[in-house]
């Protein structure tokens, strides 16, 4: 090899190992998979390439980030079964008893029973049904979650058991994907931890663990939506599909899937999924269907749930009198008050969350979170609201974006909402009714 002269090797450096000679670039950044959709540049008509694979793999691998919100999840819970274990022992059915309740029996409250009925005898057994005096209009709550506890039970053979199991389970999902969603809003690295914190301690989250839908729900909506958000709308209407077999609220998600689809669809080939936007209500028509057949009426849920919850309508107007009424007029027990006080705050607390949405030209969840708040509120009075709050995910990703502009609000709302939150988880463990 010739030997360069000082000069030459100055205006001609040698080359590294493995390089080629040629004009210097710099390389581009690389491109994932999500920012390649969001420019338009996939073509998802083609075969997936191993890395695209690999991308969507990674998204059912829990991160760091998945991790402390699952640690979370398991400290809250250690905190809500101290909450029970003592329960238990302050508040026993007889005060002068010197023996305490069954370890699982504050978990036996209310709605656990008409699910615990359902998946032990069915809907109508031994031809009873609401042509009975006394019934207790158990075909109000859709089927969804009593076929999976009685799934379980095959497994589990103590119902109770069972059914804390699947809202256990549920409510790990539910964290996970509500973290991941309000992640997609949030650029902070801690955005999905602190709503999932201002979720876990919101007041009414005793529900979560209790044998009841809320979780198993979340567990189904969230991820619908977050397919939503991606535009994966066979699996959104798939899982949005579930949620409505456990509550009729999934049908207020798939209005909300069908507004996303109607201002995110731009191409033909996107609008070609519109057809899937029908199969959340498949659940609703059958399970009509199955009233329709064992009582002759096909809307037999609803009417189950004015006999038994004052669900008929009235204006809204009506409904905020009489609850106001039965919070301030001193015509009810004083702990049934005190429920109702807190449905007029959770009213007023959902009317400003769609304010909020609506300003902010977020209409999917406006829609969502506005046909609930429909719902609930144009009945003889409000019931249940403030267990609605835990389904409406905009509001937690909205005070973490709050609490991450002005650090104040997270420590405002932890002083109050963690002592809502022991009150209500008292009141419900302890047999006393809690919305």
């Amino acid at each position: 090899m010739p030997v360069l002269s000082p000069r030459l090797r100055r205006k001609h450096p040698p080359l590294a190992a493995g390089r080629v000679a040629g004009p210097q670039r710099r390389s581009a950044p690389p491109r994932t998979v999500g920012t390649a959709i969001a420019a338009g540049t996939v073509d998802r008509s083609r075969s997936p390439h191993p890395g695209d694979v690999v991308s969507r793999r990674r998204r059912f691998v829990p991160g760091p980030a998945d991790r402390e919100v699952l640690w979370l999840y398991l400290l809250t819970r250690v905190g809500i079964w101290t909450t029970a274990y003592c329960t238990r022992w302050l508040f026993p059915d007889d005060r002068k008893t010197p023996h305490v309740a069954d370890f699982l029996a504050p978990w036996q409250q209310w709605d656990w029973g008409h699910f615990l009925h359902i998946a032990r005898d069915g809907y109508f057994p031994g031809q009873a049904g609401p042509w009975m005096n006394g019934w207790d209009n158990r075909e109000a709550f859709f089927p969804g979650f009593p076929l999976l506890l009685r799934a379980v039970h095959t497994v589990i053979p103590h119902w109770t058991t069972a059914g804390l199991l699947i809202s256990f389970v549920s409510g790990a999902v539910a964290v996970l994907a509500l973290a991941r969603l309000t992640r997609l809003h949030l650029p902070d690295v801690n955005a999905g931890q602190r709503a999932v914190l201002f979720f876990l301690l919101s007041p009414c989250a005793i529900f979560l663990a209790a044998g009841y839908t809320e979780a198993l729900f979340l567990a189904l909506a969230l991820p619908a939506w977050l397919a939503a958000q991606r535009q994966n709308w066979p699996a959104a209407a798939g899982l949005a599909c579930l949620a409505t077999s456990v509550r009729v609220s999934g049908l207020f998600l798939a209005a909300a899937l069908a507004v996303h689809f109607a201002v995110t669809a731009r191409t033909r080939r996107q609008w070609r999924a519109l057809p899937w936007l029908a199969l959340p209500a498949l659940p609703a028509v059958v399970y009509s269907w199955y009233l329709r057949i064992h009582t002759g009426d096909w809307m037999a849920w609803k009417h189950a749930q004015e006999r038994g919850w004052y669900r008929d309508f009235h204006a809204p107007w009506e409904a905020w009198q009489n609850t106001w009424h039965a919070a301030f007029a001193e015509s009810l027990p004083t702990g049934y008050a005190l429920m109702s006080q807190a449905e007029l705050l959770a009213m007023i607390a959902g009317l400003l969350l769609v304010g909020v949405l609506a300003r902010q030209r977020r209409w999917p969840e406006a829609v969502y979170v506005g046909l609930s708040l429909w719902a609930l509120g144009t009945s003889y009075w409000y019931t249940s609201i403030p267990r609605a709050t835990l389904l409406w995910w905009p509001l937690w990703v909205l005070l973490a974006a709050w609490s991450l502009r002005n650090p104040r609000v997270k420590t405002v709302y932890l002083c109050l909402a963690a002592p809502l939150m022991t009150v209500f988880a008292v009141t419900f463990l302890s047999g006393r009714w809690a919305g």
